[in-house]
């Protein structure tokens, strides 16, 4: 198989030195990105670890993809231990670090300890010695600094651009448990609070700066270049408004969350909806090498406010959930949380929950005020940085999280595939993880399409679905490549076997799934604040524990290796 190449580079930021490690067997074994991540995660991180301790461990990597020109491929995976979620918890991020970093030489980024001074990491191409070449920057003056203006910082101090930089915000200094890992600006490593994991080890911004265009030489198959022209001549619709084309959709089958999840269907979607959203788009928006270009730079001339977005999930959380119908109001929120750095999922979750306690829905000015509070840990935001698994008994609310996630959208009580794929995430309630819920809205092709009541015969779809995810988020490619990332293509791309890149997903599953083991999850995780409403709810997760090989209580089988049947690479490559 085709798997990224270069060492792991390990940055200790208590003694502040870097050294390297050769890993050429365990990326042949894992590819690159979150495979990497999750191996070396579950030797190297103690299943015991504060999240916010300094012997958790944070993983940057790219996978064999961004030595390519190809669609798709400008993004990079990171991988820790959760503070929201108290386990193990891989994330990727698209923009235009990823050539950069892959030009510096590393196939992955380790860093260890904590520092006690806030610190900027500059990591520089390897040089001809061999040697890495990282230096340690002390940066007081960008403390509580917004992701803005530690770009600016760096572009006016080193000359790096937004793309070579890696950063947290306030949220993240100050350990709200969903902050973000921000790069080029506005785009996230957002779920699952690792901008609160670099904050918590004294890093403020991490850069790369590597020949972008350089890398190893590959001969790539036919396939490359057929995925980047139709990505190129696509008249997808997300072109024009993201994943918001799916909103009024969503609304129709009753899957949009609204009001704090007490509705799944909201009166005012037309006010946020994807056409509201294209009419404030003003320019293409991309990630490296991609000819998708579904990005959405948005502006809106009467208020000045100008971001990136709101996609689907933004608009849910901060529109619909809270009562707002007004995409103006959306996109204020979503501009400030890139730029104290937080998830908008979970954030706008947290604080719909706090508008239902006051019933304030629709309350376009108090959503700000929550969102800079919580950032800055002030008042009521202190408790709200907890997130709502930690927070919703003190506000009299539902805790509507899986696995201490916050959920995304495609509502699982309408479309129950997607309800059974929130619960088996081994990350929590995320759409992407299993990404089942393209099945089960009526849009899809009639060859793919599922019932969205019930569960019958979903298991083994799902088990697929999440291993495959697990290979993309390996390679690294992007998961919107959907329909033309075919299963051929990728087997083709990696020089692989289709049913060996499913092994391979599955075997990351399972690390990721032991490694939550060891931390005291088991089938009592796997559930749902709804699950008795979708027929057939346990027996479909018995089934999807049957097909993995587990045990019945959602654990992986003991196979007197110390380790488990994941054929984990040795730690001494």
């Amino acid at each position: 198989m085709r798997h990224a190449q270069g060492p792991l580079l390990t940055i200790d930021l208590t003694e502040r030195t870097a050294s390297t490690t050769p890993i050429g067997d365990r990326l042949a074994s894992f590819l690159g990105g979150r495979g990497l991540n999750t191996s070396l995660a579950y030797d190297r991180i103690p299943f015991d670890a504060d999240p916010l301790g300094p012997e958790n461990r944070l993983y940057l990597s790219t996978g064999p993809m961004q030595y390519s020109a190809t669609s798709y491929t400008g993004r990079m995976a990171a991988t820790g231990l959760s503070p929201l979620t108290n386990g193990l918890l891989s994330s990727n991020a698209g923009g235009f670090l990823s050539r950069n970093f892959t030009g510096a030489g590393y196939a992955a980024v380790e860093l260890v300890g904590a520092s006690d001074e806030l610190l900027a990491v500059h990591v520089r191409e390897v040089g001809q010695d061999g040697e890495p070449d990282v230096t340690f920057e002390e940066v007081p003056d960008l403390e509580q600094a917004e992701v803005s203006a530690v770009s600016d910082r760096f572009a006016e101090s080193h000359d790096l651009e937004p793309e070579h930089v890696a950063c947290v915000g306030p949220a993240g200094e100050n350990e709200v448990r969903f902050a973000s890992v921000m790069t080029s600006d506005t785009r996230a490593f957002g779920r699952g609070g690792l901008g609160a994991v670099l904050g918590s080890k004294g890093v403020k911004a991490l850069t790369f700066d590597g020949e972008a265009d350089a890398g190893v030489d590959v001969d790539w198959p036919d396939e490359a270049g057929e995925v980047h022209r139709e990505a190129a001549t696509s008249d997808s619709i997300m072109k024009r408004q993201g994943t918001t084309s799916v909103t009024e959709l969503a609304n129709e089958v009753d899957a949009l969350p609204s009001y704090y999840f007490a509705e799944t269907s909201f009166e005012g979607v037309e006010g946020i909806s994807g056409d509201r959203v294209e009419e404030k788009k003003y320019k293409k928006g991309t990630c490296s090498s991609c000819a998708f270009a579904c990005k959405l730079p948005t502006r809106d001339e009467e208020t000045g406010v100008e971001t990136e977005g709101p996609e689907f999930e933004t608009v849910m959380a901060f529109g619909s959930n809270a009562g707002v119908d007004d995409v103006v109001d959306v996109m204020r929120a979503n501009e400030l949380c890139d730029e104290l750095g937080m998830d908008t999922i979970s954030c706008g979750d947290v604080v719909s929950m706090f508008l239902e306690s006051e019933d304030e829905f629709g309350n376009a000015g108090l959503v700000r005020s929550l969102v800079e509070q919580i950032a800055y840990r002030e008042g009521v935001g202190d408790k709200l940085a907890e997130g709502v698994h930690r927070a919703s008994e003190e506000f009299g609310a539902e805790d509507w999280t899986v696995k201490g996630m916050e959920f995304s959208g495609h509502d699982g009580r309408a479309l129950n595939g997607q309800g059974l794929a929130f619960a088996t995430a081994n990350r929590g309630a995320d759409h992407m993880y299993g990404e089942f819920y393209p099945y089960e809205y009526p849009l899809v092709d009639p060859d793919d399409a599922l019932d969205p009541t019930g569960l019958d015969g979903k298991p083994p779809k799902l088990v697929e679905k999440e291993n495959r995810n697990a290979v993309l988020d390996s390679a690294v490619v992007c998961k919107f490549s959907r329909g033309t990332v075919t299963d051929d293509r990728l087997a083709a791309l990696l020089d692989a076997h289709y049913d060996d890149l499913q092994s391979l997903g599955a075997r990351i599953v399972e690390l990721e799934r032991a490694f939550n083991n060891a931390r005291g999850f088991d089938r009592s995780d796997d559930t749902l604040p709804y699950a008795e409403a979708i027929e057939g709810f346990d027996a479909a997760l018995s089934e999807y524990y049957a097909i993995r090989g587990w045990n019945d209580d959602g654990t992986v089988p003991d196979h007197g290796d110390g380790l488990d049947a994941a054929g984990q690479a040795t730690a001494d490559d």
